[in-house]
């Protein structure tokens, strides 16, 4: 089998049923409410601002931990319900910051790996839009190589000292907790004796300086934990399984809306705009917007097959790498395409929103192929995962 013929094979046509449906109509008269256009600056994809008010709105609707068992505060359904709903959100630019990660990947780990206490613990305020997580993964000088972390974690009466330093940690000066990926022990096979531990962002040793971002602001932020306490409590999952952990945390993180969507506001409000001069439209828009939704409709049929995949509780981390390096890449090619069409210097201070949303993402787009796994990584994800 070709391996192009391999790809598609794992990606069998699907859509919503009439119930995924009614929730899909319910998410947009909910957003067409609370966030009336004009009334706010959208967000872009993951990048929306965090506001933990709407945050809660939506955990009161039953739209934050929406997978999780309803025991620990969720609701107990299924992977595709949470993507609906993500997939409205996004494209309405709402402002999810707050909740993000823990919502995406930081509560169905927990749920997955962590001890009854940790569940009990964590996953309410998670459901409840009231607890915040960064992931700690990416480390200095480390690349895309997740195996060569070089952050500690030694063992100690009661616990583990934590020491080394995370870079790119979204939100981690606001957020309330970290999973954090450690080498607990030497082994010549650098996939082993890796652990994850919770830690907690306010704590003793902990410190969190922001990395300046081209338009000045500091989202990333470079953490460094300097003997940093962490009992045995806050483990996550048995010693020496981060590796597997953190591959399963990636398909969560890998195969959302998020990695199609995040130019999806710039090029709707082009097109908005453009309607609203009253002129004919300028050659080139129709086939722009043609060639756009029909990779669009393609990469959200294969997003939502990861998500069917995960709620039969298979293991989609290799459908999941494929739909981020194929849609990541389709962000970048959109924006571009927008670029050449518009043909002006957009200005952060130009009354037009779609000038202003340009600008941003503009300056955002370079990240989205390097952000949750480069380009080559995934393809070599994929690679693996296809001839094994």
């Amino acid at each position: 089998m070709s391996v192009q013929r391999a790809i598609w094979s794992r990606f069998e046509p699907v859509d919503l049923n009439e119930h995924e449906l009614a929730l899909q109509q319910h998410v947009r008269e909910f957003l067409r409410e609370e966030l009336p256009r004009g009334t706010y600056v959208p967000g872009l994809g993951m990048n929306a601002a965090p506001d933990p008010e709407f945050s809660k709105k939506l955990a009161t609707r039953g739209w934050l931990g929406m997978a999780l068992p309803r025991r620990y505060g969720g609701g107990d359904r299924s992977v595709v319900e949470r993507f609906v709903v993500t997939e409205e959100l996004l494209r309405w630019g709402a402002p999810t910051g707050h909740h993000w990660i823990a919502d995406r990947q930081s509560g169905p780990v927990i749920n997955r790996f962590g001890t009854e206490e940790q569940k009990t613990r964590f996953l309410p305020g998670i459901c409840r839009g009231e607890l915040a997580f960064s992931i700690g993964m990416s480390e200095p000088d480390a690349g895309s190589d997740l195996a060569s972390v070089k952050t500690r974690a030694e063992r100690v009466d009661g616990g583990w000292l934590v020491n080394g330093t995370k870079v790119w940690t979204t939100g981690a000066h606001r957020n309330d907790w970290l999973i954090t990926l450690c080498r607990t022990t030497e082994e010549a096979d650098r996939h082993r004796g890796l652990s994850q531990l919770i830690i907690d962002l306010r704590g003793d040793g902990v410190q969190v300086k922001g990395i300046p971002f081209l338009d000045g602001t500091s989202d990333f932020n470079e953490v460094a934990l300097r003997d940093v306490f962490v009992p045995d409590d806050l483990l996550l999952g048995e010693p020496g399984s981060g590796w597997a952990q953190s591959g399963s945390e990636l398909a969560y993180e890998r195969g959302g809306p998020e990695r199609w969507l995040s130019t999806y506001i710039v090029a709707e409000q082009f097109l908005r705009e453009l309607q609203a001069e009253g002129r004919p439209l300028p050659a080139g828009v129709a086939q722009l917007f043609g060639e756009a939704v029909a990779r669009w409709w393609c990469l959200r049929g294969m997003s939502l097959g990861v998500a069917r995949r995960l709620d039969a509780g298979e293991n989609a981390a290799v459908d999941a790498a494929l739909v981020k390096e194929m849609g990541t890449r389709f962000e970048q090619d959109v924006l571009a395409a927008i670029e050449r069409l518009a043909d002006l210097e957009p200005s952060p201070q130009s009354a037009s929103l779609f000038e202003r949303l340009l600008v941003t993402s503009v300056l955002a787009a370079p990240s989205y192929t390097l952000r949750g796994g480069t380009t080559e990584v995934l393809r070599s994800v994929v690679m693996k995962g296809l001839t094994a």
